[in-house]
């Protein structure tokens, strides 16, 4: 019996010896390797992958447990492609069509494929990448001024009716905040909002310097609700224009200024910091301005809020297909890197909070969006966008929910003695607000 003839289970055992590879040629043996890769992996749910000589393979439990995915590959490089860069290629495979899910979904894809991350650690491959990464960190993930605004303009300058697509009515782009798990997207974004305004122990009057601003969504939440003037700084000049628009619509205009100006060229002082969804894109060179110009900025008694996406790793880095494609230059950064670099500015860590699943379910919420105005957004794009920011949200949902990556909370302050001895005060802030919510979150309902 020929090998060709050979079921690819009956392979398995056969070719267990790898020294026996070179016999199935280059094509199969790259797929004999996937195979053997698949088989390790595939612990949760059910894979079916027809390979692109049409051979069947099947991996995952007997049992009933777990999603069943049917996927096709088209491309004969493909499955070397794959052991050689997972991420890299099966992103690009799903946005050129060359990898089909025939039956499932690409969540539950991603689901099957991405729960045992430290198998997929473990490939050479990996390895190598990871260690190219380190020796070219400081290129990779070294953003000067000129460098952040064309990073900054290949997301975010994108149009904003696409982001409308799967939004909350407020345009909030980070992680939401799920008090019990059963909010709406809009009542988890607004009780957001609220989490970090308590814990910049609002007053009436304060100058406040919101850092990566967005649509100004929270900056006009800080000026209406807690009577702040309110300083935005963005490099996206969609969003900005949007931000502009926003203020003079709700009349704000006077307490709300926002500036197409980079953080590290900032004059003023300021009584409170807000950074949301902005350090994530500081690279690793550039920690140490980042948390310069916040102790520099901030007044002696002011208080600072620090929200951005990190990785319970030793050390931080980026996904090779979400740096190519979504986020150039961004480095997701480790806790314990963060920490230190807050430390050498001279600020003190006043409070540390993990949001652990809170962003699985926004980019959930955020997918499922998106999927119901797909058709809108290939009239604004094109199917392979479309594809692309399929995968960018669903890969992403289960890097939070199976990976490393959290969201971190971190409140600074010059002075040790600033902020109340206890946390009492976040809660109680909240609390005047969360009915409030409720009722906003039902009437947003209802109005989309």
């Amino acid at each position: 019996m020929s090998n060709s003839e050979i079921s690819p289970d009956e392979q398995f055992e056969l070719h267990d010896d790898a020294r026996q590879l070179p016999r199935l040629g280059p094509g199969r043996a790259a797929m004999w390797l996937l195979a053997k890769l698949l088989r390790r992996l595939v612990r949760n749910g059910h894979l079916t992958v027809i390979d692109p000589r049409g051979e069947t393979w099947r991996f995952g439990s007997g049992g009933g447990d777990g999603a069943a995915v049917s996927v096709r590959l088209t491309d004969k490089a493909l499955p070397a492609q794959l052991l050689a860069n997972p991420s890299l290629a099966l992103g690009e495979a799903y946005m050129d069509g060359t990898l089909r899910i025939e039956t499932g979904s690409l969540r539950d894809l991603l689901s099957i494929c991405m729960a045992d991350l430290d198998t997929v650690d473990a490939l050479p491959g990996k390895r190598i990448r990871q260690g190219l990464d380190a020796f070219l960190s400081r290129r990779l993930h070294h953003n000067p001024i000129n460098r952040a605004r064309c990073n900054v303009a290949h997301h975010y300058d994108l149009s904003t009716e696409l982001y409308d697509l799967f939004l909350d009515a407020d345009r909030q782009y980070s992680c939401a905040y799920f008090a019990t798990g059963n909010e709406t997207l809009d009542e988890a974004q607004a009780l957001k909002k609220r989490h970090i305004a308590a814990k910049l122990l609002l007053q009436p009057g304060l100058d406040v310097l919101d850092i990566g601003s967005g649509w100004g969504g929270l900056a006009l939440e800080l000026a209406q609700q807690h009577q702040a003037r309110v300083t935005g700084l963005s490099l996206s000049r969609e969003q900005i224009a949007a931000a502009r628009a926003s203020a003079t619509q709700s009349g704000l205009f006077e307490r709300v200024a926002f500036e197409l100006r980079d953080y590290r060229q900032e004059k003023g002082q300021y009584d409170r910091v807000v950074s949301v969804g902005m350090f994530e894109h500081v690279g690793r060179s550039g920690f140490d301005d980042y948390f310069s110009t916040i102790q520099r900025v901030l007044k002696p008694d002011g208080v600072a809020l620090v929200h951005a996406i990190g990785t319970m790793a030793p050390k931080g880095g980026s996904d090779p297909w979400i740096r190519k494609y979504i986020f150039p230059g961004g480095y997701l950064p480790s806790l314990s890197e963060t920490i230190a670099a807050a430390e050498r500015s001279g600020l003190w860590v006043t409070d540390v909070e993990i949001l652990r699943l809170h962003y699985a379910e926004t980019l959930r919420h955020w997918s499922e969006r998106f999927a119901a105005e797909r058709e809108t957004a290939r009239r604004l794009y094109d199917e392979r966008f479309c594809r692309m920011w399929e995968f960018y949200l669903a890969v992403c949902e289960m890097a939070f929910r199976h990976g490393r990556l959290m969201v971190f909370q971190l409140q600074l302050a010059k002075r040790r003695d600033t902020v109340p001895l206890t946390r009492n005060y976040i809660a109680d802030a909240e609390a005047d607000h969360h009915c409030h919510i409720r009722a906003l979150g039902k009437q947003i309902g209802r109005a989309r």
